[in-house]
């Protein structure tokens, strides 16, 4: 039987997803933050999962290879937006549109170089300090937004404290799922990182709903690595190490 997959409509997604339904895999859309709910309820097989999720959902997942979603320096799409800098958000109210990943690295960095704690994590429309956003999102707001003098890139902030990539989000397929469904999604992300990524690169078209011309897009996309690789796992190492250390 088919692999059901969900389909994370993103820009960076994208280039996974272009050999799929040619080779029988049906695609759900479903948003990255609902992808684990998903995966729990047997409603997909498989999906790309936020970094943090992916670690709450080993009991019943397993890794497909090393498919992953790596800022190696800054990551234009998982941003933070503040009234003041960032090291006086210490206790501060956060609003948020993001995914898990991108609120944990936010903690991640405020505690590590600035030694403060995030306060209360509140939705949009509540008054807030700073707030979050990424994928999409981010990407339209890139360019700064009224009212929030401050912009930080948290990709870029995370590379700068510790040199490293980071890795925001893995591919990820239920352990009951049949040997030989897997080897054809592995096998279908793989054509994705051949055709569907150099395709990104060639676009001559802007992208309109994120205010990107093509040369952005190319820019963007040359910004990430899509495999782990040994830089990747030391920073989802030294992540894991950082999130325990976080209060509870």
């Amino acid at each position: 039987m088919a692999l059901n997959v969900g389909k994370v409509i993103d820009l960076l997604f994208e280039p996974f997803y272009i050999d799929m339904e040619r080779r029988g895999i049906t695609l759900r859309q479903v948003s990255l933050k609902d992808v684990p709910q998903a995966l729990r309820d047997g409603d997909i097989d498989g999906g790309p999962v936020s970094l943090v999720d992916s670690f709450a959902l080993e009991d019943i997942c397993v890794p497909v290879a090393g498919f992953c979603l790596s800022a190696i320096i800054r990551s234009g799409s998982n941003l933070l937006y503040s009234k003041n800098p960032i090291e006086e958000l210490s206790g501060g109210t956060i609003a948020t549109t993001a995914d898990s990943t991108t609120g944990k690295l936010f903690q991640v960095l405020l505690a590590q170089q600035h030694k403060g704690q995030a306060g209360l994590f509140v939705e949009m429309s509540e008054e807030h300090d700073a707030f979050m956003a990424f994928g999409d999102d981010a990407l339209r707001r890139r360019r700064g937004v009224r009212g929030y003098a401050h912009r930080y890139d948290l990709g870029e902030e995370w590379h700068a404290m510790t040199k490293l990539p980071f890795v925001f989000s893995r591919w990820m397929v239920r352990k009951e799922a049949d040997p030989a469904d897997v080897l054809v999604l592995e096998d279908t992300l793989y054509v994705g990182l051949e055709d569907g990524v150099d395709s990104l690169y060639h676009l001559s078209d802007p992208k309109d709903h994120l205010l990107m011309m093509a040369k952005d897009i190319t820019e963007y996309i040359m910004g990430y690595r899509f495999f782990v690789g040994n830089s990747e796992r030391k920073s989802i190492d030294l992540f894991r190490e950082y999130l325990a250390e976080l209060p509870s």
